[in-house]
């Protein structure tokens, strides 16, 4: 008759088996992606952003960008995404490479420059470095869309 594990022995089990899941993670994607997946910076919808963007990608994954501007500079950014762990790492840098920059500057943000910033990500997992770019770069243009709006209704109005 075989013995029942105990509960000690199934939790060192589980133990065991998040460590050689994290191990594995941290060579496939590696250090710098890693640490920034287990502890993600700028993650979280912003209220009243001035540019925001949502989009999917073809594997049903979806990124959300926020962005605050001071003047022409991004004051604020944060993302939040609803796909794989990728994504995370991918919207956070985006978010981080956004700030306190100008709308030039942030439409120079490509996937490839997320994934250089980052440290490259496993192949497969690169298209969501494009989907972070591309969400940051639907996000600024609404802000610059929604600040051509506020500007003809000035004109429009005249002067004070």
């Amino acid at each position: 008759m075989s013995q029942r594990p105990t509960p000690a022995d199934l939790h060192d089990f589980i133990a065991e088996l998040k460590k050689d899941i994290l191990e594995e993670t941290k060579r496939a994607y590696g250090e710098k992606a890693f640490h920034r997946w287990m502890n993600p910076l700028y993650e979280g919808a912003l209220a009243n952003p001035d540019g925001y963007a949502c989009q999917r990608s073809r594997c049903g994954d979806s990124m959300e960008l926020f962005l605050k501007f001071d003047g022409e500079r991004v004051e604020q950014a944060s993302f939040r995404t609803s796909g794989c762990g990728a994504g995370a790492v991918c919207g956070s840098y985006a978010a981080e490479m956004a700030l306190h920059k100008g709308p030039e500057e942030i439409f120079t943000i490509t996937g490839q420059s997320i994934l250089e910033r980052l440290g490259g990500l496993p192949r497969e997992e690169e298209p969501v470095a494009t989907l972070a770019a591309e969400t940051l770069h639907a996000a600024l243009r609404d802000f610059i869309y929604k600040q051509k709006q506020r500007d003809e209704k000035k004109t429009k109005r005249g002067p004070s």
